[in-house]
């Protein structure tokens, strides 16, 4: 016997323990001291692709460039203008949230929210007719917002009469566009599109939005970097729950719409006034502005984008180009509204997951204990989501702190290398919309995305 062996048996043991919790627990039942290392083995099959990733050797310094810019961009609200004019859309061109998609593979919300904007647009003299002429796809082209320097709530619909905001990049250059918040109960996102729907959407075109530009002009461009991290303090994670930004952004415009506008002024701020997410829209088209500032970094392994069109759920990589790497969009696991449930239930939509791309919403739950009681779950849930996300982020956002946990930055930047190695899937906490074209919003909670839109990504990583 060796006197290294002697050693060991002289003293007490020094246990590490990963993996099952089960071993763990049978040395807690003997009172044997222990170091628990939280371990987990990478995603299957991935073994090999994530070895090639790691290996690059311009990996590190891409991911340090890429993130370096998300974090640093300085998104500003400039203006309000409609779609036709910033995005040189065309009578029948439609934008969707989420990866492209076709009208045969199209959910009830995003079939609901086309019916619409096709009456709307004056396309159709019926939802009968709309649903005929967009099945027949002359004359009609569908484009995902993700293509455009656009992001849209839900099923994220733009189309040439509807009024964007405008979002600028102070520090990086780049533009961003996302539209007018609709508001509450029955609305195009959520894919419903009866008459009370589209008399909303002419009274945003022909009152909201040009009050709106013409409060911009006055009061000169909103910091909505600033505006952000002020709400996460005040209870905010900026993408379920924009109560306290809502607020702040009314603060910041109301003078300049009482004179730019006192016609209008006071239906305009009760508009405002009844919809807490109305900042929500601002908020996205700050993430998407922000995130598209770390694209195109070679190497780079950062996800740029996460997105959902209501069947597929898809990300972007900055080393990868504009390429969209999917998977099946799960139903969200939440709480529901009214007679509602699971059943009635659309697999998860939006474009509003840029947000947590950019280290808001689902990463930011430990800002905003409230939203447990709009998603689910208790305070302690809300926590651990935000500090799981840091296991898979690349930084934390110098200017979006969460008082709760010290100051600490926001988890900023999912690298796809760290969802391989440690099997963490990003946090998303989102609205549900439900599955049958016309319902509107049935519930919100939270929902995981399919692993297997980062396997692809880290096999599309690997051979490049």
């Amino acid at each position: 016997m060796t006197s290294m062996t002697l050693s060991m048996l002289s003293r007490e043991p020094h246990v590490i323990t990963a993996g099952t919790a089960v071993l763990g627990e049978a040395l807690d039942q003997q009172a044997v001291a222990r170091i628990e290392v939280d371990w987990r083995p990478p995603l299957p099959g991935t073994a090999a692709a994530l070895a090639r990733v790691l290996a690059d050797p311009r990996r590190e310094r891409a991911n340090a460039t890429a993130v370096g810019r998300m974090v640093s961009a300085r998104p500003m609200l400039v203006g309000v203008r409609p779609a036709r004019d910033v995005l040189g859309l065309e009578p029948g061109t439609f934008l969707h949230a989420g990866p492209p998609i076709t009208w045969e593979r199209a959910s009830g919300p995003m079939r609901g929210a086309l019916i619409g904007a096709m009456l709307f647009e004056g396309l159709a003299s019926s939802p009968k007719d709309a649903e005929d002429r967009l099945a027949a796809g002359s004359g009609i082209t569908l484009d995902s917002c993700h293509h455009h320097r656009t992001v849209g709530p839900m099923a994220g619909l733009v189309s040439p009469s509807m009024w964007m905001l405008e979002v600028t990049d102070a520090e990086h250059g780049g533009t961003a566009y996302c539209s007018l918040n609709e508001g509450l109960g029955k609305v195009l996102r959520y894919g419903a599109y009866g008459p009370e729907v589209i008399d909303r959407l002419r009274w945003m075109g022909d009152v909201l939005g040009p009050v709106l530009r013409a409060a911009l002009d006055r009061s000169g461009p909103l910091d909505l970097r600033a505006l952000v991290a002020q709400a996460l303090q005040m209870g905010d994670e900026l993408h379920n729950r924009n109560r306290a930004a809502t607020s702040l952004m009314v603060r910041e415009l109301a003078p300049a719409i009482v004179e730019a506008a006192p016609e209008h002024a006071a239906e305009v701020l009760r508009f405002i006034n009844g919809n807490d997410h109305f900042f929500l829209n601002a908020g996205m088209a700050a993430a998407k502005v922000s995130a598209d500032a770390a694209r195109d970094v070679p190497g780079s392994s950062l996800v740029v984008a996460m997105a959902r069109n209501g069947t597929d759920f898809g990300i972007q990589v900055s080393g990868l180009g504009d390429r969209w790497f999917t998977g099946p969009a799960g139903v969200p696991d939440g709480l529901y509204l009214g007679a509602y449930g699971p059943a009635d239930a659309n697999p998860d939509i939006g474009d509003s997951t840029i947000t947590e791309t950019t280290g808001l919403g689902g990463f930011a739950m430990a800002a905003a204990p409230a939203i447990v009681r709009f998603v689910g779950g208790d305070v302690s849930d809300a926590v651990a989501a935000t500090t799981s996300m840091y296991e898979i982020t690349l930084a934390e956002h110098p200017a979006y702190q969460i008082p709760g946990l010290g100051f600490r930055g926001t988890p900023v930047g999912v690298d796809v290398t760290l969802v391989a190695r440690t099997g963490v899937l990003p946090v998303v906490n989102t609205g549900i919309a439900g599955r049958v074209a016309g319902t509107g919003q049935v519930g919100a909670g939270l929902v995981s995305p399919p692993v297997e839109a980062f396997t692809a990504a880290l096999e599309a990583l690997a051979k490049a």
